[in-house]
């Protein structure tokens, strides 16, 4: 009901705010809505590399963070449009350019300022929804899907079960001991830890069908979902890798130094759901076994801090690729070496399993569609812009140090749109510089929490949870938790 009628403001909202713009003069912005195009295929960039990034102490991957504003590298001179290169002063660039007069030349570091922000319309983004989500899922969480099914056959999920049985027992309390929900649970929350963001989504997907076969009532939320969710939507990660190749891509001094207040920030904001969900649900958390497990993670996360602190950028992302892909493989051996110990057909099991991954993928299908177009309405009608600014005039009139400010838009976008967010981020740091204090800040509520309204629709949606009760306000709530300590921390860190 409650994500009904957010639904439903958000596109009245929209529509509202575009025809008080086209009344002030903005002739376009109804097309822009429906049919504006920006898509890899419509507006492209090409353009042709000569040189390292890397010698100008950008990342190696800086060419995936060019992706982002579109532009895409080419071997072909004649087919570009755009001549990047170390210096202006490049000998083999003088040459290219006078047999290709029409070429523009930049530096590395220069094209960023020809970086725009990019927005699609309804049309685009439906079909955007379903070409670059839905399809791309149907693959992976058939893979998953069908190792999980292999795992359940061979008793892996439900030794996992026993294992986080204490501690799940305590804050999942209507869930009967030994389930198969629990060890999902887990696995999705591992898959996130350490940013396997491919096998998250299999494994939240398959926790949130386990935890409905225990849900008396169907159509509403349970105690159990809502706890689940709000701690997987709080985005718990290890290492923020993503986000330190981006800020290395747009050459940070030192892309990693993020890292601990963006850690201490996205823990808080999951204890925050944690506490949150179990004060409604009338749970005592400071019980010995929660304490025990709490601390334990909090120990692990201090170790692992202190390990990558040392380390440099380049260090850190091939750390945590090596770690991530790691596990990836070894659960894979493992699942199939267990499935051969119990005697099972392992590739029937992972047949049957992968089955139902591509029918979760078809299933979720309308909820992107129709959350993502409320976004994309929201995002193209300027009310975005509308609430930004307004928060910046706000502050600003209270008289309060409002270095903060420039860094907020990613925050308030991040609930609906990752990808809105991630190009808020991108802006911030091109605008303010990398090693700014809004460029900073930006990077820590980039990685503080996970895309709110999106993880509800696609996750009540593929059970077909109608009523989430108090699923969207709690998982708000930890965001604001999360924010809030963003912003106090990029002050302690960053603020001097």
């Amino acid at each position: 009901m409650a994500l009904s009628r957010i639904w439903a403001s958000f596109i009245i909202v929209a529509i509202l705010v575009a025809l008080a713009r086209m009344m002030g003069g903005d002739g376009k912005i109804f097309n822009r809505m429906v049919v504006g195009k920006s898509s890899d295929k419509y507006d492209s960039v090409y353009y042709y590399a000569v040189g390292n990034p890397s010698s100008l102490g950008l990342s190696d991957t800086y060419s995936d963070f060019l992706k982002e504003y579109g532009y895409y590298e080419t071997g072909t001179v004649a087919k570009a449009s755009v001549l990047l290169v170390n210096s202006l002063q490049n000998d083999s660039a003088s040459i290219i350019q006078s047999l290709h007069p029409g070429i523009d030349v930049y530096t590395y570091v220069s094209i960023q300022k020809k970086f725009t922000k990019k927005v699609d319309g309804v049309i685009e983004t439906a079909k955007n929804a379903v070409i670059d989500i839905i399809i791309p899922l149907i693959g992976v969480l058939a893979l998953f899907m069908g190792f999980l099914n292999i795992a359940e056959r061979a008793g892996g999920v439900r030794l996992l079960s026993r294992i986080i049985w204490p501690f799940f027992s305590r804050i999942f309390p209507d869930i009967p001991k030994g389930h198969p929900a629990t060890g999902h649970m887990m696995m999705n929350f591992a898959a996130n830890l350490l940013n396997l963001d491919n096998a998250a989504t299999p494994f939240g997907l398959k926790a949130m069908e386990s935890l409905q076969e225990l849900n008396p009532n169907k159509a509403v939320a349970s105690n159990a979902q809502i706890m689940f969710l709000a701690l997987h939507a709080s985005g718990l990660t290890l290492i923020p890798v993503t986000i330190i190749a981006y800020r290395s891509g747009m050459g940070a001094a030192n892309a990693t130094d993020i890292f601990i207040p963006c850690m201490i920030a996205t823990f808080a904001a999951t204890m925050a759901a944690m506490f949150i969900v179990s004060l409604k649900q009338k749970i005592k958390l400071f019980q010995p076994v929660i304490l025990a497990w709490v601390g334990g993670l909090s120990a692990v996360i201090a170790l692992l801090v202190l390990y990558v602190v040392r380390l440099d950028s380049t260090q850190a992302q091939l750390f945590s690729n090596g770690l991530s892909n790691g596990i990836i493989l070894f659960i894979f051996i493992v699942i199939v070496i267990g499935g051969w110990y119990k005697r099972i057909d392992v590739f029937d099991a992972f047949v049957e399993g992968a089955k139902g991954g591509f029918e979760t993928a078809v299933r979720i299908i309308p909820y992107i569609v129709g959350m993502l177009v409320a976004i994309s309405m929201l995002r193209t009608s300027g009310t975005f812009d509308i609430v930004i600014d307004g928060v910046k005039s706000l502050f600003m009139a209270l008289g309060t140090d409002t270095r903060f400010v420039d860094g907020l838009p990613t925050a308030l976008i991040k609930p609906l749109s990752g990808s809105g967010a991630r190009g808020m981020m991108l802006d911030t740091m091109k605008t303010f510089g990398p090693d700014s204090f809004a460029g900073r800040l930006s990077s820590i509520l980039q990685g503080t929490s996970d895309t709110t309204f999106y993880v509800v629709a696609v996750y009540f949606g593929a059970v077909n949870i109608k009523n989430t009760r108090y699923a969207i306000a709690a998982m708000l709530m930890a965001d604001l938790v999360g924010i809030i300590t963003s912003i106090l921390l990029a002050y302690l860190f960053f603020g001097g």
